[in-house]
């Protein structure tokens, strides 16, 4: 009969799926857009909104002017990632993305740089994703309602759910996850798609409104001065950069999780990244245009969100007007939601790597229930609502801690494949080499730049955990690498053979029942070359009891021998016994332990197991071997009361 605990995760799961099936959980080019484009696509929701919280203060009504050009840069960083990562799908079809590419021309060892990027850039990505999904949800509540609601003290409780969800519907499997988290992709294309339309309609006809900036709860809106770029220095203009740079998170998605894609992977994988980067292109470049016009402007609390103001503005009030901004909003929400959900797919795939690699423990490369990496998926469900909790779901706070992640994997894959075409004499090799090492110094210069102009932000946490982080992973190899030395150390032809001449087996005897005489029995089994009961008298009444039972029964032809534990310390007697047994070299003992198990919370908590810690006292011993034999107490009381006679097997 099944454990209580499987059958729960039978009945939450589904049946489990055999090893053989994960050839079929596998994602079409569309299936894949949805859900491991999501992450990248639902950015846009944000960027130009994180841009102009840094622009709006310092150069007031200038900032929508500024935000064009800002824009553009980043447009141009999509351009060379999305080349660099076109590159990188199509040589290395095997899931993982910048580590891979890292290890395979640097070695592991730099490449845990990369594996400490992408590690905490999925970490961040999630908590990010699904605080503006509240966001975009309780802005829906504020414009609806016409001002704040009762929900606004619901951020953190709904975005904490919304992970909980996301990690049930991934322990599911792929498959279940693909169908889930494909459609709001599409969805939220449609709805922005909508807006464009409708804004482009009005701003023709001259009907588009324009934002009050100085209603109640926006932020400060500064006054512009005369230098340089209306005001804003170039430090400004550097931060607003960064904060955009929030749009690109997500680029690498594909790249890692391209194990989940059809064959032929690198040819589907690259479609996929291609269409990607151009919806994420056209959509950036959309509402960042709309803030220009309509003069969005962030609001201290976030809500309501810039892309939830354009719709407002777009649509109107009336009853379409409210159905179309019910629209967007929920599918802003749900994207926003669904990004979050590519950490999922992608963190545990690159932590089995890693641990492949024995840079992370080797628990992360198991398959679960549903051929899911569970454990990589607890792990990262984990740490994300402890983020998620110390930054009580605050985007502004959140975006702080984003880009560096994503961006150094960037880094690490631009110059990956420059050393990979420098080695290489093919086609177009200079081509390749000047794209992919632009691709690295620009992503390098926006992690220093995120670094620099984000430090005092909480930017100095991720600063502070890269070295961290890869510190740690070197840990773990190196003493992996050192146990792996000693035990793989093989001696001389015939190593296996024993060196004792004689072999006992002790059987510690508690009292005289079913679970003594099957240990017994199983002393025989093995053939020693003697057998002892022995039982160690910390309780001298009960002891001469054993005894007088022992002497009388005819259950056993084993002798019970006594030894005497006046300071009840019965782990260091039974080491000692044990020490003095084999001392001379030529002696190999076996300790046989009976446990008495018990299936009812009753029998556990009447009943203190002295097997382990027994175990654990023994096992320094070079001699000395522990065997616990389990015995079903629960189980021969059933048989008891069904009126069979209880046996010791």
């Amino acid at each position: 009969m099944d454990r209580l605990a499987y059958r729960v995760k039978r009945r939450l799961l589904g049946k489990p799926l055999t090893t053989e099936r994960v050839g079929e959980e596998k994602l079409d080019n569309r299936t894949a857009l949805g859900v491991l484009a999501s992450d990248c696509i639902s950015s846009s929701a944000y960027g130009s909104e994180e841009m102009l919280r840094v622009l709006v203060p310092v150069a007031g009504a200038a900032a929508f002017s500024l935000l064009m050009p800002v824009t553009g840069a980043i447009l141009l960083v999509l351009l060379l990632l999305t080349l660099c990562y076109s590159d990188v799908v199509m040589i290395y079809t095997r899931a993982g993305g910048s580590y891979v590419v890292a290890r395979e021309n640097f070695g592991p060892t730099i490449a845990q740089i990369a594996a400490v990027a992408l590690l905490v850039d999925y970490i961040v990505t999630v908590a990010v994703q699904v605080s503006a999904g509240t966001n975009a949800i309780i802005s829906l509540a504020h414009l609806v309602g016409g001002g704040p609601t009762a929900m606004d003290h619901l951020q953190l409780p709904i975005s904490a759910g919304v992970i909980l969800f996301l990690a049930y519907g991934n322990l599911r499997g792929v498959r279940e996850a693909g169908r889930l988290f494909a459609l709001p992709a599409y969805l939220f294309m449609a709805a922005v798609g909508l807006v464009l339309a409708v804004s482009a309609a009005r701003g023709l006809t001259g009907g588009l409104p324009r934002a009050d900036l100085h209603a109640s709860g926006v932020i400060p809106v500064g006054t512009p001065g005369n230098g340089w770029l209306y005001g804003a220095s170039l430090f400004i203009v550097l931060r607003a950069f960064a904060n955009g740079g929030s749009s690109l998170t997500g680029l690498e998605a594909i790249s890692n999780g391209i194990s989940a894609f059809r064959e032929p992977q690198g040819r589907n994988a690259r479609r996929t990244l291609i269409t990607m980067s151009c919806v994420l292109g056209i959509l950036v470049l959309g509402v960042s245009t709309l803030a220009h016009f309509t003069h969005a402007v962030p609001y201290r609390d976030g809500t309501p969100t810039v892309i939830a103001q354009e719709a407002h503005f777009a649509f109107g009030g009336g009853v379409l007007g409210t159905a179309g901004l019910v629209f967007v909003q929920l599918a802003t929400a749900l994207v926003l939601y669904t990004g979050a959900n590519t950490p999922f797919t992608g963190f545990p795939f690159l932590a089995s790597f890693v641990a492949e690699d024995r840079f992370l423990p080797r628990q992360l490369t198991r398959r679960g229930h549903r051929l899911a990496f569970s454990n990589g998926i607890i792990a990262l469900t984990v740490v994300a609502m402890a983020l998620l909790l110390v930054t009580r779901a605050s985007v502004d706070k959140l975006v702080a801690l984003y880009a560096i992640g994503v961006f150094t994997a960037f880094t690490m894959a631009g110059a990956g494949l420059t050393a990979y075409h420098w080695r290489r004499r093919e086609r177009h090799r200079r081509l390749k080499i000047g794209v992919n090492a632009l691709a690295a110094v620009v992503s390098a210069a926006v992690v220093l730049v995120f670094a620099v102009t984000k430090f005092t932000e909480g930017a100095w946490l991720v600063v502070v955990v890269f070295p961290l982080g890869v510190w740690a992973l070197t840990r773990i190899n190196r003493e992996y690498r050192r146990e792996a030395e000693v035990l793989t150390t093989i001696q001389a032809p015939g190593a296996d053979r024993p060196h004792a001449r004689r072999h006992l087996v002790f059987v510690l005897v508690e009292t005289l029942d079913l679970a003594t005489i099957k240990a017994l029995r199983y002393a025989h089994e093995v053939r020693p070359d003697e057998i002892r009961a022995i039982h160690f008298a910390i309780d001298e009444a009960h002891a001469r009891r054993l005894a007088a039972s022992w002497e009388a029964t005819a259950a056993t032809s084993v002798p019970l021998e006594v030894v005497e534990c006046p300071d009840r310390r019965l782990r260091h007697a039974m080491v000692g016994l044990a020490g003095r047994t084999t001392e001379d070299g030529a002696t190999s003992l076996t300790v046989l332990v009976p446990r008495r198990l018990y299936t009812n919370a009753l029998g556990k908590l009447l009943h203190r197991g002295t097997a382990e810690e027994m175990a654990k006292a023994l096992e320094h011993l070079p001699s000395v071997a522990v065997t616990i034999l389990p015995f079903d107490v629960s189980r021969a009381l059933r048989s008891l009361e069904a009126g069979r006679e209880p046996q010791p097997d």
